[in-house]
């Protein structure tokens, strides 16, 4: 969809972009994030040609930015800013339909396109349309610059700190309202800050910026379990992956080979294998396939009389069961409610590892043993 190839900028003899090359795919949220003066905002400008760059070339849909009309390149590019950019002397309809009208779209059209946008934005049309910028709160305000960045329906829509002027509260109530907006209308959005809170919270993609360079370009969640150096880790926040535990997945906490035996196993060499393994449970597989049959409990076995009884004629066949993509909330989930201590995990039928509650103490613990080293 966007690609930068080669980019570099320099203003005199200050290099801003140091020869960037990478794609934001179609419809993806991508924030760029980075100190003040990594050149994130002028990467943005450049999309819409407000900079040049000083070589290189940036393609949308693999045609290059340099051979569009300027005009029509920035009409179909929707653009919102810190200060929202409104016209003061401008209504709200106004400000929403300036470009529309531009177009000469039909005034019907215009004023159904408006309303639309007002309702998607959380904004009722009949109290705000006919109001200036100044009676609005700025919330309100930055709810309407949102509203007249989708009013020509763009496939790109690019955001330059749009939120960091609010308080925390508003702040957050937009974040969620763009994300929601973004898993309905799918747009591809480039959006610079200089949170990473709002980037974990709101991305699909992050691209981590220094000096001129992107030292990564990533998943939120691969950045926060995998940062690609000490600055990322340090930029990043060594315990983040904390405030996003739904990052964490069971296939990053689970024991990968957990005991198992198969169901023709007597009770007491059951018994006797869980007894030199210190465990209280194994799990029952088919030994060439691996697939997951059942699950037996010291507790519960050593009751039987007849130790010579095969397991698979009283093991308990559990529904509790995890999925390597499962988070650890799921796993925390389960263990709370259903006051179990043994979850396999499993993937098309296959026993891929367990999660135990003292496979989620330690990693549990860990957060503040890690807290307190630093």
């Amino acid at each position: 969809m966007i690609k930068f190839e080669n980019v570099t900028k320099k203003f005199k003899n200050h290099v801003v972009l140091d020869n960037l090359s990478f794609e934001i795919n179609k419809g993806d949220l991508v924030c760029i994030i980075g100190a003040s003066g990594c050149g994130k905002t002028t990467m943005l400008k450049m999309i819409n040609r407000l900079i040049k760059p000083s070589s290189g070339k940036i393609y949308i849909n693999g045609e290059d930015i340099e051979k569009k009309d300027v005009i029509e390149l920035r009409r179909n590019v929707g653009y919102v800013i810190q200060q929202t950019g409104l016209f003061p002397h401008m209504t709200v309809k106004e400000n929403i339909e300036i470009i529309p009208k531009v177009q000469k779209k039909p005034k019907e059209q215009m004023e159904k396109n408006t309303a639309a946008l007002m309702d998607m934005v959380g904004l009722d049309s009949k109290m705000y349309l006919h109001r200036y910028p100044t009676e609005l709160s700025g919330g309100q305000q930055q709810r309407v610059g949102v509203a007249r960045a989708f009013a020509t329906n763009p496939d790109i829509i690019l955001m330059d700190e749009p939120f960091s002027a609010l308080d925390p509260i508003t702040r957050s109530d937009l974040q969620d309202e763009l994300v929601d907006l973004q898993s309905k209308m799918k747009k591809t959005i480039v959006f610079v800050t200089h949170d990473m809170d709002e980037a974990v919270k709101i991305a699909d993609k992050v691209c981590i910026m220094k000096e001129g360079h992107i030292v990564q370009y990533d998943t939120p969640e691969n950045i926060l379990k995998n940062p690609a150096n000490d600055f990322v880790s340090d930029f990043v926040g060594k315990n983040r992956i904390w405030d996003s535990p739904e990052f964490i997945k069971i296939s990053d906490i689970m024991i990968e080979k957990p005991v198992t035996c198969s169901k023709e196993l007597s009770i007491l060499k059951c018994m006797e294998k869980m007894r030199s393994r210190k465990i209280d449970s194994l799990l029952i597989v088919e030994p060439k396939t691996k697939k997951f049959e059942g699950i037996i409990k010291a507790r519960n076995i050593r009751v039987i009389k007849d130790k010579s009884t095969p397991v698979g004629n009283v093991m308990m066949n559990p529904s509790l069961t995890l999925k390597p993509d499962d988070t650890i909330l799921d796993a925390l989930k389960i263990v709370n409610e259903h006051h179990t201590s043994t979850v396999p995990v499993i993937d098309n039928n296959i026993l891929v590892g367990l999660v135990t509650r003292s496979t989620l103490v330690t990693m549990l613990s860990q957060q503040y043993m890690d807290v307190e080293v630093e």
